[in-house]
């Protein structure tokens, strides 16, 4: 049975103590299944629990006004994610088919 590295110092003597994988070189211990479902929690999803990457394109759900100004995304507007920025409350940096580039968070788009 063969080990994963450790993501810490990339060593390759890891071995396993029950749940838990451990390093003897840099003393790093984790799990590696909750490892994998804090990473599947982080993944940014749309309203239809689709996970969303950047290239995919998307559909507004409703209409969004937008901030400082008097125009309106309407329902159904195209949108291309050039990016995924985690951490901030609009993380989907998008480029509107017929329009500018805008940040729009991932509740109110679907997965084209």
């Amino acid at each position: 049975m063969s080990c994963p590295p450790c993501p810490k110092c990339n060593s390759e003597y890891v071995y396993q103590d029950q749940s838990q994988m451990i390093c003897p070189e840099c003393a790093y211990e984790w799990n590696p299944e909750e490892e994998a479902a804090a990473a599947e929690a982080a993944a940014i999803k749309d309203i239809n629990g689709a996970v969303l990457q950047a290239g995919d394109k998307v559909t507004f759900i409703k209409d969004l006004k937008v901030k400082g100004s008097s125009q309106v995304l309407k329902i159904g507007t195209k949108a291309l994610i050039r990016r995924i920025v985690e951490g901030k409350d609009h993380e989907l940096d998008c480029k509107i088919i017929g329009g500018g580039e805008m940040m729009i968070t991932s509740k109110f788009v679907k997965k084209a």
